[in-house]
């Protein structure tokens, strides 16, 4: 079994969804690879990961909403709040999306459905730069 491993880093601009599923789709791509599964893994507590359907922008505006308002900012009763009221509310929506996701590769590519992508759903406000792990176990 042969592994490659790589970290992509990925801008964000504040809250909200971030696709960068042409960056795992390049790194599966020349990895020699034509069967596998790729693990991608998150190294930040305040952003997540998911797979989500990308045609129609409405679908991140709606998750965006739904969690704005599962998880508020004016929640008074948190203890965490020393880096700014998105900072705790941000650690609760990754807790409860993923952190780290598993997709199958066959034929050297990516296996997802039509509409899917890959993206870095950014939890805060500010602009960060965050990374994410790509590993690739196959043959």
């Amino acid at each position: 079994m042969q592994h490659e491993q790589s970290i992509v880093t990925v801008p964000t601009r504040g809250q909200g969804l971030y696709e960068f599923t042409e960056a795992a789709a390049r790194f599966v791509a020349g990895s020699g690879i034509d069967t596998g599964l790729l693990t991608l893994f998150c190294r930040h507590t305040s952003c997540s990961l998911i797979c989500q359907e990308n045609a129609d922008p409405d679908v991140q505006t709606d998750l965006i909403g739904f969690f704005r308002r599962l998880v508020p900012e004016d929640m008074v009763w948190l203890s965490h709040t020393a880096e700014g009221p998105d900072d705790m509310p941000a650690h609760i929506k990754a807790a409860l999306t993923q952190t780290s996701l598993g997709i199958p590769v066959g034929d050297g590519a990516l296996l997802l459905g039509t509409w899917q992508g890959i993206y870095l759903f950014e939890h805060r406000y500010r602009p960060h730069e965050r990374q994410v792990v790509l590993h690739l176990a196959g043959e």
